[in-house]
């Protein structure tokens, strides 16, 4: 029967118990998340940082893959024959042309592998330089990175966590550090650096790495820290006097565990941010060296070294100049597009 809208009496049925099924439609759980869920969410919206992560794996991949079966390697000199006599028509080669002896092996029917970008003038295939020039930058530039986060993390946590007169100490360190010119110090240590170590690594498992790179390693190690500790830093002081680490300092932890435990994972997504902005940086510093030739030992090539010898033939070359140029400049710009999307995506204040 049809109820009078007017009548006072209760309607029973508004009373009936819900099903299961009408239940589950109206209770909707949000599925649990963590921090890098949630942030890796957020970084997958940014269509701009995502293109940039793209691009700078297919780099790291093709740096990494191309090598393994190309038919040149960086130090080969096409044109040398038997005895040690060296062919100049394989030198300076533009793209895609062929020196003699390649050519008349094509007009017997042969098949050849092009030289992309031609050879330089030591007659060597230029295309496979560039990519082993590509893998030694982005490889100086996370290593030195690794060394930056270590030591930054290290110092950073130790002044912010004990602070007095610790604290002031290495403030004071940062400061001076700060202070210095940056390009100036670092032409200066790398050039006695080289001159030091360059003996001493003779018969030794650094040998191989030679002396330039080791002594990008250690400035970096004694110059581009202080960011990174200054960063971590004010987050261990703003973090110090949380309630959880009360509780942790009540029940006798200790000041290291503490900081590993409670102080640093709260801190990753500045952390995370810094490291990515700094391999760009780091990069483009072992770029500027290697253009100085501070960089790299010869014969092994980076992008900063192959834009530097394309100098000397910048008026018949210069796209032998415009090449490395490109990478460094592609390489950097995405990192830091990608740093500024992992930035927007882990930073809590920009949550929404």
């Amino acid at each position: 029967m049809k109820k009078n809208p007017l009548s006072m009496h209760i309607d029973v049925d508004a009373f009936i118990p819900a099903t299961a099924e009408e239940k589950k439609y109206l209770v909707q759980m949000r599925e649990s998340s963590t921090f890098f869920r949630d942030g890796a969410r957020r970084l997958r919206k940014n269509k701009v940082a995502m293109f940039s992560l793209i691009v700078i794996v297919l780099i790291i991949l093709s740096s990494i893959i191309l090598p393994m079966f190309w038919p040149y390697s960086y130090e080969e000199q096409l044109g040398v024959r038997p005895g040690k006599r060296v062919d100049p028509s394989f030198n300076n080669l533009s793209p895609f042309e062929y020196g003699t002896t390649e050519q008349a092996r094509i007009d017997a029917g042969e098949s050849v592998f092009p030289h992309i970008f031609g050879t330089d003038s030591a007659g060597r295939d230029y295309f496979i330089r560039v990519v082993y020039g590509t893998r030694i930058s982005l490889s100086v530039g996370f290593f030195a990175s690794i060394i930056v986060l270590i030591i930054g993390l290290v110092v950073g946590s130790i002044a912010g966590y004990f602070g007095g007169k610790l604290d002031l100490i290495i403030m004071r360190i940062v400061d001076i550090i700060y202070s210095l010119p940056d390009t100036l110090m670092v032409i200066l240590l790398a050039a006695i650096l080289r001159v030091t170590l360059g003996n001493r690594l003779e018969g030794t498992a650094l040998e191989s790495i030679g002396s330039n790179i080791l002594s990008l390693f250690i400035i970096f190690a004694l110059l581009y820290w202080v960011s990174m500790a200054r960063l971590v830093r004010g987050q261990i002081l703003s973090l110090k006097e949380e309630e959880y680490v009360l509780s942790a300092k009540a029940t006798g932890a200790k000041g290291g565990w503490i900081i590993r435990k409670h102080l640093l994972p709260n801190s990753i997504s500045v952390i995370i941010i810094s490291t990515a902005l700094q391999i760009p940086s780091a990069i483009f510093t072992e770029s500027y060296l290697s253009f100085l030739g501070l960089g790299v030992n010869a014969p092994m090539p980076s992008l900063g070294s192959l834009a530097s010898d394309a100098l000397n033939g910048i008026n018949s070359y210069a796209y032998r100049l415009v090449i490395p140029a490109i990478a460094i400049s592609l390489i950097v710009l995405s990192l830091n597009l990608l740093g500024d999307g992992l930035r927007d995506a882990f930073d809590p204040k920009l949550n929404r």
